[in-house]
């Protein structure tokens, strides 16, 4: 009979003479106990908590369907397996948090734990929508993480259909894209050798989240200094993008910090987060008396915009944003796209000579 290894466990038998498993990452750390038999359900998730730095299940009082008694093919039950599975492994640990984080707070808001899966209907998820009618993202993301609990459940044989396809998103407000004049205003209050001006000039020129701008470093720069390598943290896309003459130029204003190969780094020299990167740019964004609609996001937008505005193909915007959905570009330049064919139309028109008017 083969052995499950896993990482940071360990047992030891009690004086009853029963194997109890615990997990500890280093000596210094105190013991997770872990319920059951490696390879249980119960096990899995609470060992992937432990993993994820979480407390124990066995903590929460009501957010986890391992506090509660589990009926056999319930929310409760298909959750559990869904957090032990090679699916939820596999997603990287950010992400797993979020998912977790998502899908407890959904039984537990609306009370499926119990529900056979089975007996889940289509009625059920209107409700569950039209419940978080006045927030679309937090409706479409219920339909997201339903649809993804719906469809492990067909692959363990747990139902037959989804009730979750054809259901349509809600309408979502869209980030507004920066436009030159925003830019501008920003840069005037943030001149060159600054670490403000220097992190939009990463942002606009890369046309990279926040999360992975705040991860750059120089040592992803390649050797003749003219591209940077990027794994997208949200899709885990591998990039190769030029870097533009201007954000070189920008660069070199920004001194290099002698303890860290990070491009920004905080007043500390240390790497920064990509939640403290987003707060500081949120903080120079404000000081820069810039519109509320204009968040980091939009610069991003704006970037995919100024490409657009170059002649750009949707592909070429997507192999430097990183964009899986062209149809995403598509929407982020469709301003720039419209007023470019537009003067491409008119340009098209052959003009008349209209005679003088007689007098």
């Amino acid at each position: 009979m083969s052995r499950i290894k896993l990482k940071y466990v360990d047992s030891f038998t009690d004086r009853y003479g029963v194997r109890r498993f615990y997990f500890r990452r280093t000596k210094k750390d105190k013991r997770i106990m872990l319920p059951g038999l490696p390879g249980s359900d119960d096990f899995m998730s609470a060992y992937q908590l432990a993993l994820d730095g979480q407390p124990p299940i066995a903590r929460t009082k009501e957010g986890s369907p391992a506090a509660r008694e589990v009926v056999p093919c319930s929310f409760d039950a298909l959750v559990l397996r869904y957090f032990a599975s090679p699916e939820f492994l596999a997603l990287k640990t950010p992400t797993r948090k979020a998912y977790r984080l998502a899908i407890e707070r959904i039984v537990r808001d609306d009370k499926i734990g119990p529900l056979k899966v089975a007996d889940f209907r289509r009625e059920h998820l209107k409700a569950m929508m039209a419940k978080r009618a006045e927030t679309p993202s937090s409706a479409n993301d219920t339909l997201k993480k339903l649809r993804i609990l719906l469809k492990f459940a067909i692959d363990i044989s747990w139902r037959r259909d989804d009730p979750t396809i054809g259901m349509k998103k809600f309408a979502e407000g869209e980030h507004h894209t920066w436009t030159e004049e925003e830019i501008a205003l920003f840069e005037e209050r943030w001149p060159l050798g600054t670490l403000q001006r220097t992190a939009l000039a990463l942002l606009l020129y890369t046309g990279q989240r926040v999360s992975d701008v705040a991860g750059m470093s120089w040592k992803d720069v390649n050797q003749e200094g003219t591209a940077i390598h990027v794994t997208q943290d949200k899709t885990g896309t591998k990039l190769w993008i030029p870097i533009h003459a201007d954000l070189m130029s920008q660069l070199n204003e920004w001194p290099r910090h002698s303890a860290t190969d990070a491009m920004l780094y905080t007043e500390y020299g240390k790497p920064f987060t990509a939640k403290g990167f987003g707060n500081k740019m949120a903080d120079a964004i404000e000081a820069a008396k810039l519109p509320e609609e204009c968040v980091s996001h939009g610069i991003r937008k704006a970037a995919s915009r100024r490409l657009a505005e170059a002649g750009c193909t949707a592909h070429e915007i997507a192999s430097i944003t990183g964009h899986k959905s062209l149809a995403e570009v598509e929407r982020y330049t469709k301003a720039a796209s419209q007023q470019m064919l537009s003067q491409a139309g008119i340009a098209k028109l052959r003009a008349k000579v209209v005679p003088n008017s007689v007098s």
